[in-house]
Order: C-alpha cells, then structure tokens, then sequence
C-alpha cells in the first residue's frame, strides 16, 4: 500500500470497485486528459500537451484491453475501432498542433461517458454474516 493516505484511498476504491464503475472512472480521466490538454494547447504548453495527449492515449489503450470480445463480439470491434480512431486523432492533434482532433475525441468520449453512467450496477450483496448476526 502507498505510503500517502490519498494515494491509498485511491488504490483501496480501485480495488473493490465495480467494473462498471472502473470503466467509468476511465472515461472520466481520459476526459480530464483531454481537456488538460486543450488548455495546455492553448497556453502553448507543450509539454502539458504531451503529457495529457499521451495520458488519454495510454487510458483509451487500457479501454481497448478490457473489451471482452467474446460477449458481444460487433459491440467489441466497434468501440475497439473507435478507441484507435480517437488514439490517432490525439495523436495528430499533437504532431499537427491542432485543437481540433482535441475537440473531437472530447465530444466521443462525452457521449460514450454518457452512455455508461446510464448503466445500472447491480447492488451488492449484503454480508451474511450481517444479516444474521444476534
């Protein structure tokens, strides 16, 4: 476990989250990647651009490897073809400087965002233990 109380409590809630819930908070970091590097695109941050177009890359990259083609396998390849349609707009963004590519895979992964917080998580099971406790 990390030494920092915060970086610890993050750890602990990745560790017992839902998958959903994972994947949720994916889109979300990507999300922030992508805006931090809008912002560092128009400052002319450089670097801050790279570092936010390489963050979003690497988590649309761990998106790609939670598919489960197997389930839904026209479902997997879409959003597997849309991952790496979205990595080579960032990716273009930075080598042409453009705030547009940005812009885009912004509104992508607002609308995929949208459609996985409209995913109902089933409720955990209670602990038997709680439930039949004197």
């Amino acid at each position: 476990m990390p030494s920092n109380p915060y970086a610890a409590h993050i750890e602990a809630s990745v560790l017992t989250a839902e998958p959903v819930e994972l994947v949720r908070a994916l889109y979300r970091g990507a999300l922030d990647a992508v805006s931090d590097g809008r912002a560092c695109a128009s400052a002319g941050d450089i670097a801050g651009r790279s570092a936010a177009v390489s963050k979003a890359v690497n988590i649309l990259r761990e998106l790609a490897f939670s598919l489960n083609p197997a389930s839904e396998p026209a479902m997997a390849r879409n959003l597997l073809e849309l991952y790496d349609y979205m990595q080579r707009c960032l990716l273009a963004a930075h080598v042409e400087r453009s705030e547009a590519p940005l812009a885009e895979v912004a509104g992508l992964l607002a609308t995929l965002a949208e459609a996985w917080d409209q995913v109902d998580v089933p409720p955990a099971p209670e602990n038997f233990l709680m439930q039949h406790a004197d």
